[in-house]
């Protein structure tokens, strides 16, 4: 049986995936404790788990050199292009959601709106949808900020519990759509190792029961 790559981002997705593996059977004490190592050995399963940021998983998954990731639907839908997403693994649920500053009125006004957002396409997506011109604006720390600094009228980001929000004055005022991580698979992996992969996803399912 072949060897299968699988990328896993590393934090949290990373913790929540080894939980299911291990409710599956497979040993993941090298998951649990990987050291400096980014590249480990699954002992009684043919899998190779690759650890690395959430976009490389997407990029490795896309480029071939990994077979599959585990990556939020976030991160999908801002940078995914060419693969197959084929399990919500249901695990990393949040939300994206548009937030504003409390007592502001953000359709009030015939102005072209200013969105400030770690995710620009997430964001530019949704307005299109909506029919609305705005002007977005990437911000890559503490998003927040932009709306208090008056930089922004908006910001699309993501939200867990809102607590954030709240500290800093802001308050989600619709919910995009809800998030949580995905298994996805290159599109070549798919027809190469059809057997292992679908014996994988089978996998996944067990764990999540």
């Amino acid at each position: 049986m072949n060897r299968l790559k699988l990328a896993i981002t590393k934090g949290r997705l990373l913790e929540d995936s080894a939980a299911m593996l291990e409710r599956a059977g497979l040993d993941c004490a090298s998951l649990r404790a990987p050291g400096r190592r980014l590249v480990l050995e699954i002992p009684n399963y043919p899998l190779d788990a690759v650890l690395s940021k959430a976009p490389d998983v997407i990029t490795y998954v896309e480029h071939g050199v990994c077979d599959m990731g585990i990556v939020g639907k976030d991160t999908i839908m801002e940078h995914g292009r060419r693969f197959f997403e084929v399990l919500d693994l249901g695990f990393g649920k949040c939300r994206f959601a548009l937030a504003v500053k409390e007592g502001s009125d953000f359709y009030g006004t015939y102005k072209t709106r200013r969105i400030a957002s770690k995710y620009p396409k997430v964001a530019a997506d949704y307005f299109t949808a909506k029919g609305m011109d705005v002007s977005i604006i990437k911000i890559e720390g503490s998003v927040e900020l932009a709306p208090l600094l008056n930089l922004a009228d908006a910001i699309v980001d993501i939200v867990e519990t809102g607590d954030t929000l709240k500290a800093n004055g802001l308050v989600p005022i619709e919910t995009i759509c809800l998030v949580s991580a995905r298994l996805i698979v290159n599109t070549a992996s798919m027809k190469l190792y059809k057997k292992e992969i679908f014996s994988f996803i089978k996998t996944c399912e067990d764990g999540l029961k």
